[in-house]
């Protein structure tokens, strides 16, 4: 599956109502440990069934404050609308495989 970009004007059509559970990463291209992260999502996208969605959080601050991120990168899994799993911080494919699962 390919990673999908959203921000404050698409994000409920593609996350609240998109009826797929949707793995989030709230990022910033600065942030280093989303940097680290990111090719682990890439392959995961490829190889899994889970649908992966980025957020740059400088560009959708609304969306960070709503969600409480306070670090990043952060990871939310929303499943049917509502947040279901949260992991903050530089994680391990591992880690994140648990999650999604």
């Amino acid at each position: 599956m390919a990673i999908v970009n959203v921000d404050e004007n698409n994000f409920e059509e593609q996350i609240l109502q998109a009826g797929e559970t949707t793995l989030v990463d709230f990022y910033a291209d600065w942030c280093s440990h989303c940097r680290t992260i990111a090719p682990l999502l890439d392959q995961l996208s490829g190889e899994k069934q889970i649908r992966i969605a980025k957020i740059n959080v400088d560009e959708s601050p609304r969306l960070a404050e709503h969600y409480k991120i306070m670090a990043i990168p952060a990871l939310l899994l929303f499943q049917d609308g509502k947040v279901t799993g949260r992991k903050t911080g530089g994680i391990s494919k591992g880690e994140i495989l648990e999650m999604v699962q």
